[in-house]
């Protein structure tokens, strides 16, 4: 490997430790954060509250030298909410900036189903171009701007599902199930001290490993991992059939063959090589692809999963040896 890719070995490597100290298991949810913000995504996350989804993405702030900020989706949440307004000063006799949420490092959008459309294209914007746009006027954000939206997969009054537009701007949509039982008794063991997670943050017991310059630098080194070309050819030909199945009535779109093949460098980084193998492309398959398909009713009815689909799909397409 050359100098750059140990550089990025051992930078996550050491946020890989940093996080471990405040989140227990949830290994594969992550790392697909990492993947997420080291290629420049959003991570769409999905699980039942208390399974530690803010205070993951706290962690990461922490030890990825980011801002962090968070809201809370509402049915009455306006645009304005999220971006800022300008507010008359009388003092200077002129319009004043202020600055919302959104201007920040790393963003936590609770339960963002619950927000009416025009609130969510006003985060579209951000997640797309790293632009607002306030009074006319454009602001950037900063370069690693990563969006995490949770949603509850089991209330769902009061919702409003995502458009597919919005969706397809999330790189992984990522579960955060249960510990496992062991988890869980750490979890127990700990919280009977001063040993919580919660305390193990605000204990500054977590140190910081980057910055958002380094983070960008470490992004460009991922272009020395080595991706074949008949690897790239590999995936091109899964998104493809997503859309050629019969049990599938949007497929995948180019997107996603972005999303998987950059997903799949950054999965080979963080697992210390400088290529890429079929095992990443199949391993990310699923939160690459899943929230990015609509199966036909009469499949569901039949009681047919998009993780069963995607299954099937990687069945019948040939890996590259």
């Amino acid at each position: 490997m050359t100098e750059t890719l140990e550089t990025v070995k051992a930078a996550l490597s050491d946020a890989r430790a940093e996080i471990a100290k405040v989140i227990i298991g949830q290994q594969n949810v992550i790392d697909h954060a990492l993947i997420a913000i080291f290629t420049g995504h959003h991570v769409l996350v999905e699980g039942v509250p208390g399974v530690g989804k803010t205070l993951l993405v706290r962690t990461l702030a922490r030890v990825l030298g980011g801002e962090f900020a968070r809201i809370q989706f509402t049915p009455d949440l306006m645009p304005a909410d999220i971006t800022g307004t300008s507010v008359f000063n009388l003092k200077d006799n002129a319009f004043v900036l202020v600055k919302g949420p959104v201007f920040t490092s790393f963003l936590l959008a609770d339960e963002i189903n619950r927000a009416p459309a025009k609130t969510q294209s006003a985060l579209l914007q951000a997640m797309q171009e790293r632009l607002v746009t306030i009074d006319n006027e454009t602001h950037p954000l900063p370069s690693s701007f990563t969006v995490f939206a949770t949603q509850n997969p089991v209330e769902y009054e009061g919702t409003y599902p995502l458009p597919e537009a919005q969706k397809d701007r999330f790189m992984f949509k990522v579960q955060v199930t249960y510990p496992t039982r062991n988890e869980e008794l750490d979890l127990a063991t700990r919280m009977l001290g001063n040993e919580s997670p919660e305390s193990v943050l605000e204990s500054g017991a977590v140190r910081q490993v980057l910055t958002a310059d380094r983070i960008a630098t470490l992004r460009a080194a991922l272009h020395h991992i080595v991706v074949r070309d008949d690897l790239i050819a590999y995936i091109v030909d899964l998104v493809r059939a997503t859309r050629d199945h019969e049990a599938v009535l949007v497929g995948a779109g180019p997107r996603a063959t972005q999303s998987l093949l950059l997903a799949s460098r950054a999965r080979a980084a963080l697992d210390m090589r400088d290529f890429v193998t079929p095992d990443d492309v199949r391993a990310l398959a699923a939160p690459v692809l899943g929230h990015r398909m609509v199966l036909r009713p009469e499949f569901e009815i039949e009681g047919l999963t998009l993780e069963e689909l995607i299954g099937r799909v990687l069945e019948a397409v040939p890996v590259p040896r």
